[in-house]
Order: C-alpha cells, then sequence, then structure tokens
C-alpha cells in the first residue's frame, strides 16, 4: 500500500480518538481541574459546535490553498493542538486548545470527503 493510505489510516485513527476519548475521561478531568461535570463536558459538546460553526468557515478561507500543504498544516495545528490539550495547566486552555483542535479536524475531514467522492479522472 502506498505510504500515503497509511498516513490518512493513522491521521483518520488520531482524529476520531480525538473527539471521543474526552466522553470517558470527563469525571477525571472535573475532579483535576476542578470544575464541575456540566463544565467539563462542554469539552465535548464546544468541541462538536466547533466543527458545525468552524468548518464552513475555514474551508472557504483556506479553498483556494493546495491540498497537499494544507492537509500538512492542518494536522501540524492538530498535533499542536493535542500536544497544548494534554500539557493544559488550567481549563482555558484545555478548552482553547480543543476549540482550534475541532476547526482542524473540521477542515480536514471535510477535505477528505471532498477527495473521495471525486469520480477518477479518465485516461
Amino acid at each position: 500500500m502506498p505510504l500515503a493510505l497509511y498516513a490518512l489510516a493513522v491521521a483518520t485513527f488520531a482524529i476520531g480518538t480525538t473527539e471521543f476519548v474526552v466522553v470517558g475521561l470527563i469525571p477525571g478531568i472535573a475532579a483535576d481541574l476542578s470544575v464541575s461535570l456540566p463544565s467539563a463536558g462542554l469539552l465535548v459538546s464546544l468541541y462538536a459546535l466547533s466543527i458545525t460553526l468552524g468548518t464552513p468557515i475555514f474551508s472557504a478561507l483556506t479553498g483556494s490553498l493546495a491540498r497537499r500543504e494544507l492537509a500538512i498544516a492542518l494536522m501540524v495545528v492538530f498535533t499542536a493542538c493535542n500536544l497544548s490539550a494534554a500539557l493544559a495547566p488550567g481549563y482555558g486552555t484545555l478548552l482553547l486548545s480543543r476549540i482550534v483542535m475541532a476547526v482542524a479536524h473540521g477542515v480536514q475531514c471535510r477535505r477528505w470527503l471532498i477527495r473521495t467522492r471525486r469520480p477518477p479522472l479518465k485516461n
């Protein structure tokens, strides 16, 4: 298999895991950061809302950029936000990291969906 396919599989796994793994960690996050359970739950809700609102806006803004460079940039942002979230000293930093991460997630997934929906070129 081509190396690009492996990279796509790893990126898809990372994005999917990042979105949903927080759900099981909410009680621990709430306790560690001294916030209420509903506040910790916002880490999931605002992630989803950020995808919903941010994806169309940032997709339009980045539509003219080269696909390869944009994909790399989005995964760099996504990785940096994951590291920032992992090392977040407080709730605000964690929430901001997840919001930016969600927008990168949405734009990246949208581009993957568009790419896979295109008909193959005829020779």
